[in-house]
């Protein structure tokens, strides 16, 4: 009982510091799934053999995968690189023009409805500590607020996403490849990837703080449309090269 205990409060534990972390992982599922499923209906749509199928969703399954988790992570980089350098040229603001930079914490708190002579009290006590009185510049004046973040989990946890929730067209091919008789293996991969669809859109909806309803919707009627699309132009396609 103990140990069952210990297990759940480190799952929670775990939870409770990746959280911040559930758009990455939102944003990651919904391309994985989506640009997966395209890829499947697409090689369908084709005509193509189970393993070329196979090969092509592995193939965009990691490929575009690493893409994007390394995009997330280089701008989630860039960000906090930007930050830093906005931060050091706020510090040295305040220490060298520290007058130019009163009166324009006194033009932030006079366009939010301060007067004196509260006014000067509040600019007062702000520009009393450098700390408190950058902070609020790089706030009220430039609109950048600091994300605590980590650049690398944030690309690891968009590359989870992706590939976990990506491989879902693909496990109908992978049980058939493996001697698991399937039949409308397209039809059970559609199921499957739209209760994938309706998951990370019920997630999306938390992230956004949109209606469920709203968020499974916009997730399905992509994802659709993305293999719709694909479909009828692997068909196409077949049709004219074959």
């Amino acid at each position: 009982m103990k140990r069952k205990e210990e297990f759940i409060h480190q799952g929670s534990s775990f939870l409770g510091r990746h959280q911040n972390y559930l758009s990455e992982f939102v944003y990651g599922g919904i391309d994985g799934s989506i640009t997966t499923f395209a890829v499947v209906a697409g090689a369908v749509g084709a005509g193509l053999d189970n393993a070329v199928i196979i090969i092509l969703g592995f193939a965009n399954l990691f490929a575009d995968g690493f893409s994007m988790s390394i995009g997330a992570y280089m701008s989630a980089k860039s960000e906090k690189q930007n930050f830093s350098k906005q931060k050091a040229i706020e510090y040295w603001e305040v220490e060298n023009l520290p007058d130019t930079e009163r009166q324009e914490i006194r033009e932030i708190y006079i366009e939010k409805g301060f007067e004196e002579p509260l006014l000067s009290q509040v600019v007062d006590v702000i520009t009393k500590d450098k700390d408190r009185w950058v902070d609020v510049m790089m706030k009220d004046e430039l609109g950048l607020i600091e994300d605590d973040k980590s650049p690398f989990q944030t690309g690891l946890f968009t590359f989870i996403s992706f590939v976990i929730i990506g491989l879902i067209p693909l496990l109908v091919f992978v049980a058939d490849y493996l001697n698991i008789e399937i039949d409308q293996k397209f039809l059970w991969s559609s199921i499957l990837t739209g209760i994938g669809f309706i998951i990370i859109g019920f997630l999306k909806s938390k992230v956004t703080n949109n209606s469920i309803i709203k968020g499974i919707s916009e997730t399905l009627l992509l994802g659709g449309l993305a293999a719709v699309v694909a479909y009828f132009v692997g068909d196409f396609l077949e049709q004219i090269i074959k």
